[in-house]
Formats: C-alpha cells, sequence, structure tokens
C-alpha cells in the first residue's frame, strides 16, 4: 500500500473547510521521520501536507509551518513545483489550521526544510507519475513515452502534449503509485530547488494585504489591555479603576488571575488587570489609569547585576562535570607552555519582533476559535483544552502571518488571555501587547556567564581547555527547581565544540531562574558562539598565530564524527566556510588606520558558518563597516531566502552585540521600549556578503538561525584587533563605546 494516498473530495472539503474539483494528495509526517505515513480513521484521511491539482491547472498547497517572513512557504512549495514539473505562476499556498493531523508544526529549531523536504518532493514526484499515467492511458500509449515538463505531458513520440488541469478528472482514477517506485529528481535537473525564487507572498506584503494578527476584526469584537505585575508572577492586592473607566470607549475593567500551567508542559499566563474597550488606544490609556497595589512575591528582590556577580563567582569554582570530556586538562595545563584563562558574560535578552503579541478569541459555549500569530499553534490549542475544559475537536486554532517571532511566539500566554477574557465577557476580545509589555513581561533568552581556561604547548598549540557555564535553564519555565541548564542546551555549542582538543573538560554550575525563560533565535548557541570563538581569538593572540589558521588548526583533519541524527558533523565543511570567508574578506590585508578585522565559526542547526567583519574605531566610536558570511547548508531551496534569511540573522546578531540587555531591580524589568532596549538602525547597517556553499548532493539543514551566533565574537575580535582593547562582555555600549 502506497504512503500517499488521495484524498476524496468530501473528506476534503469536511477537513478544511475548502472546496476541491481535482487531484488532491496527502501525507502526515512527524518531524523526526521522513517517511510519508498515512493517518486515517477508517472514513477520513487526515494529512499533514497535500497537494491539490484543480481543473483550470492551478495547485494549492497546505502548509503546515508558519510563515514569520523567513519564507518557509516559498521554500516548500518550490520544492513540490520543481517534482511536479510544475508552471511555478499556477501555484498557491494556503496556511494550515493548527491540528495534530498535521504532525509537529512548531516553526523553530531551523527544521522546517530539514525535515518535511523529502515528503514535499515525493508529493510532487507522484502527482507527476499520476498525471503520465492519465496522459499515457488516453493517448494509448506507454508511461515511458511521455514526460512531465511546464505544467504538461508531452507524447514524446508525437509531441503532442495534454494541459495539467485537462488531465486532472482521468489522473484521479489512477492508483497512487507505491512509495518504493517514486523517483526524484536529480539535483541537475533541478528547476526551482536552488535557484532564486520570489515570495508567494510577495504581493501581499507589498500591496499591504497580509493578514495579521493584529488585522483581525470580528463583528461585535472588543480590545483588551492588560496591567501585568512588574515583577514575574506577581499578583493584583487592589485596584482601583474609577479614573480608567471614565476614558471614552472604556466598557469595563476585569481582574485576571494568573493562570498557572501544571508541571511540564503549557506556558499559562501571568494574569493582572485588564481594560475592555471598543478600540485599542481607549484599552491602552485606560490600562495606564488604573491604580493597582501589587503583591509582588518571590522575585521581588531579583537584581541582574547582583545576579551576575553570584554566577561569576560559581563558575570559577568546580562545578558538575558534563558528559564528553576527555584527557587530563589538570595535567595539561602543569606542562603548559602558557596558561590563558577569561569569563565571558551575556546578559538577559529579549526577542522584540516587530509586531508585538496579540491574539483574538472567541469562546462560545463548549467552542473556541482562535486568530494569532503563532509558531506553534498546537501548544496553543491544547492549553485552551486544558485551562477551559474544552473538548480539544472543539477548538480551532487559525494561524496568521507573523510580524517575526524569533521564538516569541512559540509561547502562548497571550492566546490563553484573550480565550480567558472572551469566556469573562461572553464575546470575542482582541488582546494587544503595547511594546512595553512586550518588553517588560517576555519570556526571556537566559544570562549566562562562561570561565574559560586553555594552555598553549611548545608548539603553539591548544593541549587543553576546561569550560564552565551558568545559566538559568529553559526547563525552568516547565518544571520548578531546575537550577542547572539542561542537557539538550549544553548541546548547542557547548559539548559539541568543533574542535580537536585532546584534553578537554566540561562543567556546568547552578543558576536559579527568576524570570521566564524562553528561545530565542539561534537559542543557547548565542553564548556558545560569543564565549568559544572570543577565547580561541585570546589562543591565537597568546600564541602568536593568525586567528584564521589558528582556527584550521584547532578544528583538525579531516573526520566526520557520527551524531544521534542523520547529520553528521564534518570537519572538511567547516574548513571550507572558515577558507571562503577568509578569502572573501581579503584577510591578511592592511587594513585603513583605526580598522581591525575577526573572525568567528559556528556550527549549530547541522549548518556550518564562518563569518568575518571588519570595524572602524575613531575615538570609542564603533562602527560595523562590512560582515561577510559564508554558509554551508546542504541542499538549498531558495537562494534568495537564504541570503535575506544570514542578512537579518547579521543585523539580529549585531544589535544583540552593540544594544541587547535586560536588567532588572528590585525585580522589575528596568528596559520599556526602542529607546532603552535599541536596535540596529538603518543608517548603521553594515554592507552583508554571502557566499553558500555548493552543497546540494547533502540533506538540508538550519538557515534561520546559524548566522546569529557568530556576529558578536567576530565583531569583538575586529574590535580588539584595531584597538587591542578585549571584550568578554555584551553589549558594547555598556563597555565605553559609542554607535552615534
Amino acid at each position: 500500500m502506497s504512503t500517499i494516498q488521495k484524498i476524496s473530495r468530501r473528506d476534503f472539503v469536511k477537513i478544511f473547510g475548502l472546496t476541491s474539483t481535482g487531484i488532491i494528495l496527502g501525507c502526515n509526517i512527524s518531524s523526526d521521520n521522513k517517511n510519508v505515513i498515512p493517518i486515517t480513521d477508517g472514513n477520513t484521511f487526515s494529512p499533514n501536507l497535500f497537494i491539490e491539482i484543480h481543473k483550470d491547472g492551478k495547485i494549492t498547497l497546505i502548509s503546515s509551518r508558519s510563515e514569520m517572513g523567513q519564507g518557509i512557504k516559498t521554500s516548500l512549495t518550490s520544492a513540490i513545483a520543481d517534482e511536479l514539473e510544475a508552471d511555478w505562476s499556477y501555484i498557491s499556498v494556503k496556511q494550515a489550521i493548527g491540528h495534530e493531523k498535521y504532525g509537529n508544526q512548531n516553526t523553530d529549531g531551523s527544521r522546517s526544510v530539514r525535515t518535511i523536504l523529502e515528503p514535499m518532493r515525493k508529493m510532487g514526484a507522484a502527482a507527476k507519475m499520476m498525471l503520465i499515467a492519465a496522459a499515457a492511458k488516453k493517448w494509448n500509449v506507454s508511461e515511458s513515452d511521455c514526460k512531465a515538463e511546464n505544467h504538461h505531458i508531452i507524447n514524446t513520440k508525437t509531441n503532442e502534449k495534454i494541459f495539467y488541469g485537462d488531465l486532472v478528472e482521468l489522473a484521479s482514477k489512477v492508483e497512487i503509485p507505491a512509495d518504493e517506485t517514486i523517483k526524484l529528481k536529480k539535483v541537475a535537473d533541478f528547476k526551482y530547488i536552488g535557484k532564486t525564487l520570489k515570495s508567494v507572498d510577495l504581493k501581499d506584503f507589498t500591496h499591504g494585504t497580509a493578514k495579521y494578527g493584529m488585522d483581525i476584526r470580528i463583528p461585535n469584537m472588543k480590545f483588551a489591555a492588560i496591567a501585568r505585575c512588574p515583577v514575574t508572577f506577581g499578583t493584583v492586592k487592589s485596584v482601583e479603576s474609577s479614573d480608567a473607566e471614565k476614558i471614552s470607549g472604556v466598557e469595563k475593567v476585569i481582574q485576571l488571575d494568573r493562570i498557572v500551567p501544571p508541571v511540564g508542559q503549557f506556558f499559562g499566563a501571568l494574569g493582572g488587570v485588564a481594560v475592555i474597550a471598543n478600540n485599542t488606544w481607549s484599552a491602552f490609556q485606560g490600562k495606564l489609569s488604573l491604580n493597582i497595589e501589587w503583591n509582588y512575591g518571590e522575585n521581588q528582590n531579583f537584581d541582574t547585576e547582583k545576579f551576575k556577580d553570584v554566577l561569576t563567582k560559581r563558575v570559577h569554582e568546580k562545578g558538575k562535570l558534563v558528559p564528553g570530556s576527555i584527557g587530563n586538562v589538570a595535567k595539561a595545563f602543569d606542562d603548559a607552555t602558557k596558561v590563558i584563562e577569561a569569563t565571558y558574560h551575556v546578559p538577559f535578552l529579549v526577542h522584540t519582533p516587530m509586531e508585538v503579541p496579540n491574539a483574538t478569541a472567541w469562546f462560545q459555549g463548549d467552542k473556541v476559535e482562535v486568530w494569532a500569530p503563532l509558531q506553534d499553534p498546537q501548544t496553543a490549542r491544547a492549553e485552551i483544552a486544558h485551562f477551559f475544559e474544552i473538548p480539544i475537536e472543539n477548538i480551532t486554532v487559525n494561524v496568521t502571518f507573523l510580524g517575526g517571532g524569533f521564538g516569541r511566539k512559540s509561547k502562548s500566554d497571550f492566546v490563553v488571555e484573550s480565550v480567558a477574557l472572551s469566556k469573562k465577557i461572553n464575546a470575542p476580545v482582541q488582546v494587544v501587547w503595547t511594546r512595553e509589555d512586550d518588553v517588560k513581561h517576555s519570556f526571556y533568552h537566559a544570562t549566562s556567564v562562561q570561565y574559560l581556561k586553555g594552555s598553549i604547548d611548545k608548539n603553539g598549540s591548544v593541549s587543553g581547555w576546561l569550560q564552565r557555564v551558568a545559566m538559568p535553564s529553559i526547563v525552568s519555565s516547565f518544571k520548578p527547581m531546575s537550577d542547572y541548564a539542561s542537557g539538550f542546551e549544553l548541546g548547542q555549542g557547548f559539548t559539541n565544540n568543533p574542535y580537536k582538543i585532546e584534553n578537554f573538560r566540561l562543567e556546568n554550575t547552578k543558576a536559579e531562574a527568576n524570570l521566564r525563560i524562553g528561545w530565542m533565535r539561534s537559542v543557547v548557541h548565542i553564548h556558545s558562539g560569543f564565549a568559544n570563538n572570543s577565547f580561541v581569538d585570546e589562543l591565537a593572540f597568546a600564541a602568536k598565530k593568525d586567528p584564521v589558521q589558528f582556527h584550521l588548526d584547532l578544528i583538525g583533519e579531516d573526520r566526520i564524527i557520527e551524531g544521534k541524527s542523520n547529520h553528521p558533523y564534518d570537519s572538511k565543511r567547516m574548513k571550507n566556510v572558515l577558507n571562503a570567508t577568509a578569502k572573501n574578506a581579503n584577510w591578511g590585508r592592511k587594513l585603513p588606520e583605526n580598522h581591525g578585522i575577526g573572525i568567528a565559526i559556528h556550527y549549530s542547526f547541522y549548518s556550518y558558518v564562518a563569518t568575518a567583519v571588519e570595524v572602524s574605531v575613531i575615538n570609542n566610536k564603533v562602527k560595523v563597516e562590512h560582515i561577510w558570511i559564508t554558509i554551508d547548508c546542504g541542499l538549498v531551496l531558495n537562494k534568495d531566502n537564504v541570503i535575506n534569511q544570514l542578512e537579518g540573522a547579521a543585523i539580529f546578531g549585531m544589535s544583540l552585540a552593540l544594544f541587547g540587555k535586560i536588567t532588572t531591580k528590585e525585580g522589575a524589568v528596568e528596559q520599556h521600549n526602542f529607546f532603552d532596549y535599541q536596535m540596529t538602525r538603518m543608517k548603521d547597517a553594515p554592507k552583508i556578503t554571502v557566499e553558500i556553499i555548493d552543497a546540494m548532493n547533502e540533506p538540508p539543514t538550519g538557515v534561520g538561525e546559524p548566522g546569529v551566533p557568530v556576529i558578536a565574537p567576530a565583531i569583538c575580535n575586529a574590535i580588539f584587533n584595531a584597538t587591542g582593547k578585549r571584550i568578554r562582555q555584551t553589549p558594547l555600549i555598556d563597555q565605553g563605546f559609542d554607535f552615534e
């Protein structure tokens, strides 16, 4: 039995609420399994991703992953279109609702392409085979005498051709090809994959018709703004709302209790006081007019500067040994010609996507419908079912475009808030966070302190490496008392260090969480990339060696290290991106006065990235002049999209390196908006050069996140090259540098 199946028109309408007059193919896949696995209850076939071919030749793809500017809809569409030999102008994409039938829909970890590419290609190839079989039957010829080309089936004997749409009726009666008979195209034959394609959403983006969460409007919909306790997990003691209720447009003020998630799952909601109004502005003004007395709770005394000192002290003491340590670092240090020590710090960070968290909910008895910009709609659906005791089959979660996500919108607390308020007021309601809400009440990227000690032997090589880390774990958001970084977090650039070092010891030290900790673009690789690359640059200087050559020596001979995934680490690929970056940056050239250049490499999300950065530093004013990035991410679907992602990662990484810092005093976050949590401005954007290594015969790997971890260390190394001043903590604005 084939692992790709046709869906009946009746079932298609029932499952997806769409009309169909053509061939429909579907499949279900998990995030870790590339096999196309059908799911059926005997009557209804529920696919993950599918193709619908209409009689007018148009092809519709239902995309299970969320579009937040990373171009996933275009990339995945190109895979089907290529195998199907489709005309790109006939392709369109629809966004899936949140539902378990789609497998894992969580759009994070730079994994969409690497986990669903092969099934997508199989669906396109299967549809093509069915169209060929239909045409062969119509012509009464062998299928081997037919080929697909540009939305037509061609009779290679007579050159007669038939349009895809004209074959739909016949093709819908053809048996699905067995999975083992489906042949995928060779790389050399790709028409769209690996090329440069325009976004399928380009018209909506450029014409202002793209629908984001805040664009949702429902008859009789209300708008809500919520005042939350300045200290994480604080609660309302009392509220005086008379001033808020006097504001035009304000309809009522409601106290919203904290919604506490069960251990091990979900995100819940912070609670607070909600102002319900007939427009967002009135809701915002009403919130500002509330007079609230808070119970600040156990996090009231949390001070990030004091916490940094605590973590720094801890990493200078022995910690828990981490698996993966080898050799004897103590002996290496004793025998060394030189021993270098350094401590690196990255502060708490926040995502600040351009579109703030928002959600629209309509609670209707035993049914709930939600519209929201979500990276993980299934978790939102499950949370609603759990907290409001609604059968999950009665919950519909519609996913809008995301105006940026970076991991913030994989948490569904803002959705839970909207459902709770809709239930209380018995009407649809849209909850909109302000930028200040977004900065002060987020799930924050954890702070970290890392201590590194390395030894240089008589040959100028690294003989020993000791590294300790202290950072609040993201596990703390799901499980209390999780005071040590987890194994999967340490696997993000800490235990999977790309260098070959004979004596290598890793230790993990305690770090409590006093803020909500959450994923952010590149996650713990931000910490690892900064500490590792900064330290290697320090070691290279101590050894009096060129940093590029020093990195190459540390990477070692060509070798492949098998891991738990089907993406083994290949040191040759790492060296290739480093050499390409050095060449593109013309490494070793004489630089202008007051200029410096720095290098950094990192392996993350199974991709290899190297970056060189040139800066100028005049009177402590830093200007990032040029960034060169090289990536090896295996098979590339859309080159233009990869370039866009890496350019975005460079600007994102610059923002973190130059300005990114969240601080607390007396438990409350001190930052408010972009004036005190700054971003890289357009005027400060450097020239960015991107090279994509041709590795089309390798499996596809991550793109959205791997470009971030290398930016901060490359900038700091460049500043040292220009000034001789070492930077061991970010942001640079706190280190006496200016950027205006």
